[in-house]
């Protein structure tokens, strides 16, 4: 009889739930078709590919080398050379004015410092407070310096070659100048399963930020309007257990979030994002994703003393969510005390498991599986522990 009870009580939530919801179709609709209109409009508009920066070359009059911009064009393949001038005078005007990107300039006497065993620099200087552009400016410069040095070592083993024919050495050229100056050369092989496309890449992890967008934000809402307009007080006085509505909760939504997640795969699967692993696990990934959404909604809802501010904290986790969980920068790159806080939130390890399944086709990291479970678990039982105190009978 208590177990027909409580099963009557649940579907009575459940049913409640999913009613209120069909209601309101709107509000399912924005959070669901939005981030993947915002993904669409992401992939088609991102190339991935790093616009050339403008360059001037500084060549002095003492080099001997060319002051035609021309020459340059395939020196550094990041790099566009807009000028050649004497002086670096003008050329760091420009720089600082913002102008142009980079000013290279050339050592002086390169050609007889190297004829007499001396190291030459090549000064790179850049006007930028993007980390990453100075970053991707000093790769570029290294790449100049490797370019430069390949030339002067094809230029010596020619000279030498030319050398050894004249006193009589025929067999020195039996090697090319540029194969002594470049004796190997790199070929990048991709062994991974799968080589997405910018959409196919992120797909997976905009399946998990829409799942826990969703469920935070449904049941946040719909436990604080309960609590603000005085529906857990009619539940003191009734036979509903702090677990039952909880419970409810977590099925109604979890129920909801699933059909939408099956609905969400379907569309990825249109957009050519792949799923290599078994469907099966990939169900589990969500599944855990979801229940630790949802306490991390049921807690938000606990604390939160209007709907207002539920969704205050919702869209805090959504913005903490999209710069620490992976979603744009990968999780290694932070300090480990950001990384700890980041391993709080279940979208990083939903996307970290949503990614190895569907694109790698096994899981990599188990650790992230245990890690969502604990989350959910912690999150539901405080999540009881304060509505517990809410809805202790008188």
């Amino acid at each position: 009889m208590l177990a027909l009870q409580f099963l009557t009580r649940q579907l009575a939530f459940v049913g409640k739930e999913l009613v209120e919801v069909v209601r309101r179709p709107g509000a399912v609709l924005s959070l669901v078709i939005g981030p993947f209109l915002i993904m669409a409009l992401f992939g088609s508009g991102y190339t991935g590919i790093r616009p050339p920066l403008r360059t001037i070359l500084v060549v002095p009059p003492d080099t001997g080398l060319s002051t035609d911009a021309a020459t340059y064009r395939d020196v550094a393949p990041g790099l566009d050379i807009v000028d050649v001038v004497p002086a670096a005078d003008a050329a760091e005007a420009r720089l600082r004015a913002r102008t142009v990107d980079v000013v290279v300039i050339a050592p002086t006497d390169l050609t007889g410092r190297f004829a007499a065993g001396q190291q030459s620099t090549i000064e790179v200087r850049i006007n930028t407070a993007d980390p990453v552009g100075q970053a991707h400016a000093g790769f570029l410069a290294a790449q100049l310096a490797n370019e430069v040095n390949e030339r002067l070592i094809e230029t010596a083993a020619a000279e030498g070659g030319e050398y050894a024919l004249s006193a009589g050495r025929p067999e020195a050229l039996r090697i090319p100048a540029r194969v002594i100056a470049a004796p190997t050369r790199s070929e990048l092989v991709n062994v991974a399963p799968s080589e997405p496309g910018v959409v196919s890449y992120f797909g997976p992890a905009v399946l998990a930020l829409v799942l826990q967008h969703l469920a935070v934000t449904l049941v946040s809402l719909s436990l604080v309007r309960e609590r603000t307009s005085g529906i857990i007080e009619l539940f003191r006085i009734s036979p509903i257990s702090t677990v039952e509505v909880i419970l409810g909760k977590v099925l109604a939504f979890g129920l909801l979030a699933a059909a939408i997640a099956v609905g969400t795969l379907a569309l990825l699967g249109e957009l050519g994002v792949p799923t290599l692993g078994d469907p099966v696990h990939l169900a589990g990934v969500l599944g855990l994703l979801l229940v630790a959404s949802l306490g991390l909604g049921t807690l938000i809802a606990v604390v939160s003393d209007s709907e207002r501010q539920a969704v205050q904290l919702s869209l805090l986790v959504l913005l903490a969510s999209v710069f620490f969980s992976g979603f744009v920068l990968n999780v290694d790159e932070f300090q480990p005390e950001v990384r700890g806080v980041a391993y709080l939130l279940p979208v990083t390890h939903g996307i970290r498991l949503a990614q190895d399944v569907m694109l790698h086709g096994w899981i990599n990291a188990p650790w992230h599986a245990a890690a969502l479970a604990g989350i959910a678990a912690g999150l539901l039982f405080a999540s009881w522990v304060l509505l517990r105190r809410g809805m202790t009978r008188l």
